[in-house]
């Protein structure tokens, strides 16, 4: 059990002392070199969709914190404990002052001090410590002494390949989705902003070839014209028209009922989201929502409970979050949320957001943050398609979105299985046969 294991000082499995990053990075250079800041963690991964890139003379001055493969870095400032090994394709970025980076001195420790770093004791311990004078800061002294238990290699090695094969069928199955969302993503902009079948037309290409090109039907084909038009938005096809999301949607917002009425809170069953339930998402599909209220507490909120297949976008600090809620929800006032007319059109509407989105930002005003109002939302104009089109592209961006939804419901059970079995391995108080009788149990 966990007495039998000896504890020891993270500096004493370190190949150096843990340190942090680049203090002043200077402006955003589209050309300069990569580095990782907090916002790039999601929970226990990186996002590198939005990755900062500094100038290379200011880069140099860190070369401690390039990071390589194995290194294992935690946020320690703002949303302190979040925790990510680096990969081979990230060897040679740098991080920033808010993280900082562990350097194992035998690569089979990453995993097992990732794993550690991720436990409640550990994020406890460290939460503790942390300085909140101003933003929660964790120090590195603090992070260096850190008492990691230490169980002989062999049981070590057994744990982390446990824990770590749950890690990695969760990140196959993001990568899945992401794959089938970016599926989605293009057909939507070769036939709504790019307008390829029109344009493979007006240039005299053969259906066929068109077909086999685009990977679409002969009857798909068809229902696309074979001329672009002028308008408003620039050119179009012929036949579309101008329109706004109203034409697709109804638009509503929300509210939040007083908190200070238990009545409305207390052994709630509504899902009620707010944007930061959307800020953890890695998919654009809200399954769960960090607090329910009460029959009495919906009745405080205009819009009600909004359908499965309803589109959220967060319309203040930070505008820009996306998510189609595939369950019944109340949203409170940080919302705009879109209910389709038809469902199927949800994956539409999610993607016509998203292409809009430099402009429904340049709507937005505030003096202390930016805020997107339905009254400056509805007004903007989007490219509205023919019925016809609209229909086969929910034919064939559905199915797509549903098997998203599946693996995220899928990868849901393995996170929860992980997240219960991690602290219970590396305290000591369940031992690998059991786990893996646990997860066998969990996962047919």
């Amino acid at each position: 059990m966990a007495g039998e294991w000896a504890h020891v000082p993270l500096s004493e499995l370190t190949e150096t002392p843990a340190t942090y990053g680049v203090v002043q990075p200077g402006q955003n250079l589209p050309t300069g070199l990569p580095m990782l800041r907090v916002n790039n963690f999601r929970g226990h991964s990186l996002d590198l969709s939005e990755v900062m890139r500094i100038a290379p003379e200011i880069e140099a001055k860190y070369e401690r914190t390039r990071i390589q493969a194995g290194d294992v870095l935690i946020t320690i400032v703002g949303s302190v404990g979040q925790v990510a090994i680096v990969s081979n394709e990230l060897s040679g970025w740098n991080i920033a002052r808010a993280v900082a980076m562990i350097r194992p001195k035998e690569s089979e420790l990453s995993r097992w001090i990732a794993f550690v770093l991720r436990s409640p004791f550990a994020q406890y311990q460290l939460g503790v410590a942390a300085n909140t004078t101003v933003q929660t800061t964790i120090n590195l002294k603090d992070l260096r002494e850190l008492r990691i238990p230490f169980p002989a290699k062999d049981e070590r090695r057994a744990i982390a390949h446990i824990l770590g094969t749950l890690d990695d069928k969760i990140e196959n199955n993001r990568k899945t989705a992401k794959t089938l969302e970016a599926m989605a993503q293009a057909i939507f902009q070769s036939w709504f902003v790019d307008f390829d079948p029109v344009r493979a037309k007006m240039a005299g290409e053969p259906p066929e070839s068109i077909c086999k090109r685009l990977k679409i039907t002969p009857e798909i084909l068809d229902l696309f014209p074979d001329r672009l038009v002028d308008s408003e938005l620039g050119e179009i096809p012929e036949g579309w028209r101008v329109g706004v999301f109203g034409d697709f949607a109804d638009i509503v917002g929300g509210s939040t009922p007083s908190t200070n009425k238990p009545e409305y809170w207390l052994s709630g069953i509504h899902s009620w989201a707010t944007p930061k339930d959307l800020s953890r998402l890695t998919m654009p599909v809200l399954l769960s929502t960090e607090n329910k209220i009460t029959d009495a507490g919906l009745q405080h909120i205009s819009s009600r409970l909004l359908p499965a297949g309803t589109v959220l976008l967060s319309s203040r600090a930070p505008i820009g979050y996306i998510a189609i809620a595939e369950i019944p929800v109340a949203i409170n006032q940080g919302f705009i949320a879109l209910k389709p007319h038809n469902y199927e059109y949800c994956i539409f509407l999610l993607f016509l957001i998203k292409h809009n989105m430099e402009e429904i930002i340049s709507r937005a005003n505030g003096s202390t943050f930016l805020e997107i109002s339905k009254a400056k939302f509805r007004p903007i104009s989007v490219v509205s398609p023919a019925e016809g089109i609209l229909q086969s592209f929910a034919k064939l961006a559905m199915p797509l979105f549903l098997r998203i939804v599946s693996i995220e419901k899928m990868t849901r059970i393995l996170a929860v299985q992980r997240d219960t079995l991690l602290p219970k391995l590396i305290s000591g108080e369940i031992r690998v046969p059991e786990a893996e009788h646990l997860i066998e149990e969990a996962t047919g």
